[in-house]
């Protein structure tokens, strides 16, 4: 064939079938087609074909072959090496035999023999081909009596084939009921070992959970253990301070009230109240001279106020006290305030 036809052919691609149906062929393109290894499907119906070329029968790639309406009168001997050939389809041809190698094609399901001049044995051995039921019993049957075996036979070799294939089909039931349960198998095994991991990871979850409350329940006992022994540390010195802070107190009052009685009563001549008279007025005097900071200046007046107002509540207070023992204070003169 010519480049153009080459690309003809390309043309009647589509997938992986070929349809060169009524294209007036009188030969089948071999070499053509076998550059097409990846088409299955090849339609030759309706054309002019007298024959195939021993070529053909290396087509081993196709699966479906349609010669139907063509004019050939014999098959290739080496027929049987289409290996791969489940259809075909040689309706209204002008065959009266097929070659022994027919019985090679392990694979044929459907056969179609119809408006052939077949011989007899042949012809009782195809049958008819109305139906699918009738083209795959027309496959099996010629496939098992080779077109050439006594027709008598082939009952038998149907029944041989049917007993086969039967146990062929108990055999793959079996394996793939081995199969169903080996994988069944696997994938209850895939399910233990992932819920033993799961327990696993939950378990060591649960015990660093255990762990983590421990410690952070002797964290918390020991932090009050230790605020109970701080507390019990600080409150003896608590104790101790507040007590010391009394006494000064106490202290700071008696000489408060010991220097106003001594400074605003008439016991201010008595030797005893003599040296503190002489030491307030020594201090007040030394203040007046100093030239201090005016922070502590204005601190020092403050606490001249403060203790002005102390003596005058001390003031008022010391005849009450003085009354039982019998003494009558004397009127005295103001303490003088600290100058600015």
């Amino acid at each position: 064939m010519s480049k153009n036809k080459v690309l003809n052919l390309k043309d009647k691609i589509d997938g992986n079938e070929m349809d060169l149906s009524l294209c007036n062929l009188t030969e089948v393109p071999v070499k053509e087609l076998a550059a097409f290894p990846k088409i299955t499907v090849l339609d030759l119906s309706c054309n002019n074909i007298t024959s195939l070329p021993l070529e053909f029968c290396s087509l081993s790639h196709l699966v479906k072959v349609d010669l139907s309406k063509n004019l050939m009168t014999v098959l290739p001997d080496d027929l049987g090496r289409l290996g791969n050939l489940q259809h075909l389809d040689l309706y209204n041809n002008k065959l009266t035999i097929l070659p022994v190698s027919f019985s090679q094609l392990k694979n044929l399901k459907w056969l179609d023999l119809k408006d052939n001049p077949l011989e007899i044995n042949l012809a009782k051995a195809a049958g008819d081909c109305l139906d699918e039921k009738q083209c795959k019993q027309c496959a099996a049957r010629v496939r098992l009596g080779g077109g050439l075996r006594e027709v008598e036979e082939i009952p038998q070799l149907l029944e041989d084939n049917e007993k086969l294939e039967k146990k062929k089909e108990t055999k793959q039931r079996e394996r793939e009921a081995k199969e169903k349960e080996a994988r069944k198998r696997d994938k209850a095994e895939e399910k233990e070992r992932k819920r033993k991991e799961y327990n696993a990871h939950m378990a060591a979850l649960a015990i660093q959970e255990q762990k983590n409350k421990r410690k952070e329940k002797k964290k918390r006992n020991g932090q009050i253990a230790a605020d109970k022994k701080a507390a019990a540390e600080s409150a003896p010195k608590a104790r101790r301070r507040s007590l010391i802070g009394l006494l000064f107190k106490l202290l700071l009052l008696g000489l408060a009230g010991f220097v106003g009685v001594c400074q605003l009563t008439g016991l201010k001549e008595e030797a005893v109240c003599v040296p503190i008279n002489v030491a307030v007025d020594d201090g007040l005097s030394w203040v007046r001279e100093q030239k201090v900071d005016v922070r502590v200046r204005e601190l020092v007046e403050e606490v001249d106020i403060r203790a002005r107002e102390l003596l005058q509540k001390l003031s008022s207070l010391v005849p009450q006290l003085l009354e039982p023992l019998g003494v009558v204070p004397t009127a005295t003169e103001p303490v003088e305030t600290v100058e600015k």
